[in-house]
């Protein structure tokens, strides 16, 4: 609507101009038909009065003349100024509405178009799709060619799109590597608006030659439609938004419909951040710990942190809702922080002996300052370097091997001890084995829990084992969930195991209580010492 009644301005000035230029005409042909007639009746006037006045004939014909020539002069000016009014404000328009880069209309007046594509299908019983195209890698392109080269592929993109839609379609570029198309389709033949969207993906997934430059990108697109309760600009542009990303979620180089699903996931996750952003500085998140026990001796080890929520509605919320969320939104590191502020605070107090393992996700191995971090988080709570674990995941080595080599070192020095956690499960070679200085492997539960059950899984446990044995590192073993598992742990190596045949992860109240029961607890000081210490076998067999 806002560029129809801009037109309407312009057609009103356009209109005003045309009247001054009819009225200047018009004064022009008046003079030039009725001068002449004019001047000689006051000729004739004259000479009755019997006075030689042909000095004023000729004065006033020099005159006639003059203006003449001063109103065609002055029309000419003025329509001069009219043209070039009319294409500077031309201009003005085309650069207010269109995208310089690709010719595409900007934001602004692609819903402006959307909005009467929609009055139209309205009218023809016809239902408006929009699509969002958002290029997958466009940012490597601009960090590895340069932006000259990522400006020739926008244009590209620009014109490969253009040739896929239908007649009466309107597209526009909303960001750097974003466009959005909407075009009016039949209800009840929506196979034409796929295969318009699969033709630019298809497209889209073909190398680019661009000026010698050989690139290749590929294409994530939303769809959403107007006749699902959909009647309005934005609300058709976010939900074809919201389907965009579900199709980066599903493997990107694809399109997705959008459907109620995709809106109430959306409102989860944004629940869960304003959640996230509420809850770390409140405290809400607390540290669990599972038992890690020596399988040769029985006795218990250590303890494994984990994060709970401790929702004010909901209760107790397991990490696999929040975790995720929290590395998307940039609040991993406070939340795993703050976590482990408390588990350091709570662990002082324990014998020793007993150790914790701590898990540092991907986004924090991308921190040069972590190692510094976790120092001083360490003088801070008086937590021992030398009793702390810190178990990193095979994904996080590849995408900055040299930044995770400083972190690691930078630990090492400290005293602290590397695990590689889900060992089995990534990408890992034998040469990070090697570059990285591990202290210990962890088999992930997947192979452990179906030892028996899977010869395939007992051949990756016994190989791992006997690689760990090969480099002098220590190995855990992860989802022993009854005897028979354990026992068949026992025969193929020595390990630390966990897993819930030794108890499910608890609070810190619940893991006092444990550790008081088994004296391993510091004496308080003016308390009678206690060291008749049950043996810890015993009463990790009673546990189970």
């Amino acid at each position: 609507m806002a560029s129809m009644f801009s037109r309407e301005r312009q057609d009103r000035r356009d209109n005003a101009d045309f009247v001054i230029i009819g009225i200047a005409v018009s004064a022009l042909l008046i003079l030039a038909a009725f001068g002449n007639y004019y001047l000689e009746a006051l000729k004739e006037h004259l000479l009755r009065l019997g006075a030689d006045n042909s000095g004023l004939v000729i004065g006033l014909l020099l005159l006639n003349v003059a203006l003449t020539i001063y109103g065609v002069r002055r029309y000419s000016d003025v329509r001069r100024e009219v043209i070039e009014r009319t294409a500077a404000e031309r201009r003005a328009q085309t650069l207010a509405s269109t995208d310089p880069l690709t010719g595409f209309f900007n934001r602004r007046a692609l819903g402006d178009a959307i909005e009467d594509l929609l009055l139209t299908a309205a009218q023809k019983r016809r239902a408006v799709a929009t699509m969002i195209i958002d290029l997958d890698g466009f940012k490597t392109i601009n960090d590895v060619h340069g932006h000259l080269t990522g400006d020739n592929l926008l244009r590209a993109t620009a014109d490969i799109v253009q040739k896929a839609l239908p007649v009466g379609a309107a597209g526009g570029r909303i960001g750097g590597d974003e466009f959005a198309v909407a075009f009016p389709f039949d209800p009840d033949r929506a196979t034409a608006v796929e295969a318009t969207a699969d033709y630019i993906v298809e497209r889209l997934g073909k190398p680019f030659d661009l000026a010698g430059v050989h690139t290749h990108v590929s294409a994530s697109v939303g769809i959403a439609r107007s006749d699902h309760d959909c009647g309005s600009v934005d609300a058709l542009l976010r939900r074809a938004d919201i389907a965009m990303h579900a199709a980066k979620k599903l493997g990107r180089s694809r399109y997705v419909w959008f459907d109620g699903s995709m809106e109430r996931e959306l409102q989860s996750r944004n629940a869960i951040e304003a959640g996230l952003r509420r809850g770390i500085p409140d405290g809400e998140f607390l540290p669990y710990f599972e038992q890690q026990i020596d399988l040769v001796s029985g006795s218990l080890h250590g303890f494994e942190m984990l994060a709970r929520w401790q929702h004010p509605e909901r209760g107790i919320v397991l990490p696999d809702e929040f975790i995720g969320v929290a590395e998307e939104c940039g609040l991993i590191g406070d939340l795993s922080m703050s976590v482990m502020r408390q588990a350091f605070e709570e662990a002082r107090g324990w014998d020793p002996q007993l150790t914790l393992s701590v898990n540092i996700s991907p986004s924090q191995l991308k921190d040069p300052w972590l190692a510094q971090k976790l120092l001083k988080l360490l003088v801070e709570t008086g937590f021992s370097a030398e009793r702390l674990e810190v178990e990193i995941t095979e994904s996080s080595l590849f995408e900055n091997l040299g930044l995770a080599q400083s972190i690691i070192g930078s630990l090492k020095n400290q005293g602290i001890r590397i695990a590689l956690d889900d060992f089995g499960t990534g990408y890992s070679s034998l040469a990070h084995l090697r570059a990285l200085p591990f202290d210990r492997i962890k088999i992930d539960r997947s192979f452990v829990s179906s030892i028996n059950d899977n010869p395939e899984s007992a051949a990756i446990v016994t190989a791992i084992t006997r690689l760990a044995e090969s480099l002098h590192l220590a190995v855990t073993a992860e989802g022993i969930e009854d005897e028979l598992i354990e026992a068949r742990l026992r025969s193929i190596g020595s390990y630390k195991g966990q897993g819930w045949m030794f108890g499910r992860p608890m609070p810190a109240d619940a893991v006092r209580r444990l550790l008081a029961e088994r004296n391993l607890l510091p004496v308080r000081r003016g308390e009678e010492p206690q060291r008749r210490r049950m043996n810890n076998r015993d009463r990790t067999r009673r546990t189970r």
